[in-house]
């Protein structure tokens, strides 16, 4: 089943074309990573997928995205449509509240009201997000008090307690360190079986090892996209071989040493 459905996409800031004819079919409960060199345009595709593209000014875009039946670009409401697709960007950003309270806020911007409910949710979702354990005893701690890595994962949950059906990332573990990132790489793995996740990264080792399928960015252009293995180990497109080899041979891993792209795709 297909989760979105991209059909000719084109964007422009202005006079920059910087999105040009993307077409492709994200799969529901799969991980797709976004690979390219910076401004290649990835997170700005990321960032069509729940239209906050539109935030900008001078932004237009043609052609459709489809989240299941639903075509995002029609829908007057798009508080609905952020709802349903979560966003976690590449710094954590925390509320200067509780931990508690950031967990809370989007139940309670959409109505919910009763402490026995919220209470719930926010279990749950520092649960599905993995830290759970680290922070129930710290509930009214401030947010801004934990480590960078726990603030991420703060920020996933934070996303969750919405119940969206796709959770997007733009460069989550960047800031942060091989440890938190490891935990952040487990976390995706498990999430997957109840969310549809997109990912960008810069981490050759990372889109390996936790997506099912790739698309590779180049100059606003969708170059390849596949499935993940089959894209490393054998890819189509001389322009992503090319890519591929140069970010693994620069040892763009956690590994002190270099990983061969036979190694990252096992």
């Amino acid at each position: 089943m297909n989760c979105f459905v991209v059909r000719d996409l084109n964007l422009h800031y202005g006079d920059n074309h910087a999105l040009k004819d993307i077409t492709l079919d994200m799969k529901y409960r799969e991980i797709t990573a976004l690979i390219g060199p910076s401004g290649c345009g990835k997170s700005t595709f990321l960032r069509t997928l729940n239209r906050m593209n539109d935030l900008i000014e001078g932004c237009r875009i043609d052609g459709s995205i489809r989240l299941f039946d639903d075509d995002i670009y029609a829908m007057s409401d798009v508080s609905v449509l952020r709802k349903r697709v979560g966003m976690v960007f590449q710094k954590p950003n925390p509320f200067p509240m509780s931990v508690f309270d950031n967990v809370a806020f989007g139940p309670r911007t959409h109505g919910i009201r009763s402490r026995q409910e919220l209470e719930m949710i926010v279990e749950k979702s520092l649960r599905d997000a993995a830290i759970w354990d680290e922070v129930k005893d710290r509930l009214k701690k401030p947010a801004l008090s934990l480590s960078g890595g726990q603030q991420q994962r703060l920020c996933i949950a934070r996303a969750l307690a919405v119940s969206p059906e796709v959770l997007l990332l733009d460069e989550p573990t960047s800031a942060l360190d091989p440890i938190s990132t490891a935990k952040i790489e487990e976390l995706l793995d498990e999430l997957k079986a109840k969310y549809t996740v997109v990912i960008v990264t810069h981490n050759m080792q990372q889109a390996a090892l936790i997506s099912d399928r790739t698309a590779f960015f180049l100059l606003g252009n969708l170059v390849e996209y596949g499935e993940t293995k089959e894209l490393f180990s054998n890819p189509k497109d001389e322009r992503t071989r090319e890519y591929i080899s140069v970010k693994v041979g620069a040892g763009n891993s956690r590994s002190s040493s270099s990983p061969d792209v036979a190694r990252l795709v096992g």
